[in-house]
């Protein structure tokens, strides 16, 4: 069975199941009056860190356990929908922008927002595109967790050696290949004989390193590209894709253009996922300018051995405009202990909580004015994280809320794949994805 096919049927019989009752969820009690509450993350990095917020969560709660359950990402989403459906899911537990919409709408999570307003911070203060994110009909069903942006992870050792500056200003692009950027990634990008794309003699065969990794990825490339062109992803929250639009074939175009046309990235047989390995090719020199989100950094910069800058993405002509990917902490809607993990859940909302994963560098967490501790953190590494949280203060938008997101998601890399390829026009694509993608969302009406 695909796996569209099986997250609609699972969710279907969620909100069956959650009429006639469910049996009770993995957390708890012990007998002894105490509660344990499973809390499942997908990241083994911030375990680290959530150790010592519930070694804190403890101390004001000591009749509450809390036991983290890491579930790897390629798992994390049909695991958790298979258990909402026997009734077995998690009490607390991560939760993306993509996979809300859908969860939210078949009444699988719970309203947390007294959680949220228990947590005594103003719901002003958090980052508001991490609110909208996971707000449904004025509630909220996801406290406040933290926020990634994409950005540029550049080598500063391929920079000297270039003769090259990374600018203080921000890069330009526009689909035509005028702008500031595509010249940078011309000088960066270089063949075995010393040539350079548009240099009589560059051989695109032979390419010793590239400028740029432009692939198919749409948290760092299309789905920024896309608005920074005047573009959009999605007629309205809880709507339909609408990618299709002229201006937004042009930033797709754009990103294509960067492989075929003006040769300073790789081709995306290397780079297409789920096998493409981008990260690694930067890792080794490969490439020079790797677009990433923050996040990727406690992954990159242990097992870099070149100095790493970081700088915000180009501006197109609509400015520079990027997507900001929070998440939130939901609890299960038929959780055995509502009580104790709406506390949970509120503690981790709390500056206390945020402040903890902040100084540790894991993420940026959702409360505004802390976010600088992430800052200072990668700063004493010799990283400067700044350009990160100049992007956040600056034009955003939210990932595409759209309910069945995850159900096309699959449709629409696959048919991006080969656009990449250069096997299918990008006007062609895109049509075919909005087409295929829209058939598989639930759209409210």
């Amino acid at each position: 069975m695909q796996l569209s096919t099986f997250r609609r049927k699972t969710l279907s019989a969620l909100t069956v199941g959650a009429m006639v009752g469910l049996v009770a969820a993995c957390g708890g009690g012990t007998g002894d009056g105490r509660t344990t509450l499973t809390y499942r993350i997908w990241d083994e990095q911030q375990q680290k860190g959530y150790e010592k917020v519930f070694e804190a969560f403890k101390a004001k709660h000591p009749g509450i356990d809390v036991k983290i359950e890491l579930q790897p990402y390629d798992q994390y989403w049909t695991k958790l929908v298979t258990e909402m459906v026997s009734g077995t899911a998690p009490d607390v537990f991560w939760m993306t922008p993509a996979n809300f919409p859908e969860l939210a709408t078949q009444g699988a999570l719970m309203d947390v927002s007294s959680a949220v307003e228990q947590s005594g911070v103003a719901k002003d203060k958090y980052h508001a595109n991490v609110v909208d994110s996971f707000t449904y009909k004025g509630k909220m069903y996801a406290v406040p967790k933290d926020w990634g942006v994409p950005g540029m992870l550049y080598n500063k050792q391929v920079f000297a050696e270039a003769g090259v500056e990374m600018p203080t200003e921000p890069l330009t692009w526009a689909p035509d290949g005028s702008g500031t950027f595509l010249p940078l990634m011309r000088r960066l990008t270089v063949d075995v004989n010393g040539k350079h794309p548009g240099e009589p003699g560059f051989d695109q065969g032979k390419v010793k390193r590239w400028g740029f990794a432009s692939w198919n990825h749409s948290g760092t490339q299309w789905l920024n590209w896309i608005p920074s062109n005047g573009g959009t992803t999605i007629t309205k929250p809880y709507g339909t894709f609408n990618f299709n639009e002229p201006a937004s074939v042009e930033a797709l175009q754009w990103g294509v253009d960067l492989i075929k046309k003006w040769h300073v990235s790789p081709p995306a047989e290397q780079t297409n996922p789920p096998a493409g390995r981008p990260t690694e090719m930067f890792q080794r020199g490969e490439v020079a300018v790797l677009p990433a989100n923050n996040a990727l950094l406690p992954f990159v910069a242990p097992g870099s051995t070149f100095p790493i800058g970081t700088a915000s993405l180009p501006a197109g002509k609509a400015g520079r405009v990027v997507i900001i990917n929070g998440l939130g902490e939901a609890v299960y809607s038929r959780t055995k202990h509502p009580e104790q993990a709406r506390q949970l859940a509120s503690f981790l909302a709390t500056p206390q909580a945020q402040t903890i994963m902040a100084e540790g560098g894991y993420v940026f967490p959702a409360i505004n004015d802390l976010a600088p501790r992430y800052v200072e953190h990668w700063k004493a590494k010799g990283i400067d994280t700044q350009p990160f949280l100049d992007e956040a203060r600056g034009r955003t938008v939210n990932f595409p809320i759209v309910s069945g997101f995850a159900a096309a998601e699959p449709k629409i890399n696959q048919i991006f794949n080969d656009m990449y390829l250069g096997s299918v026009r990008v006007l062609d694509a895109a049509n075919a994805a909005v087409k295929q993608g829209n058939a598989l969302l639930n759209p409210d009406k």
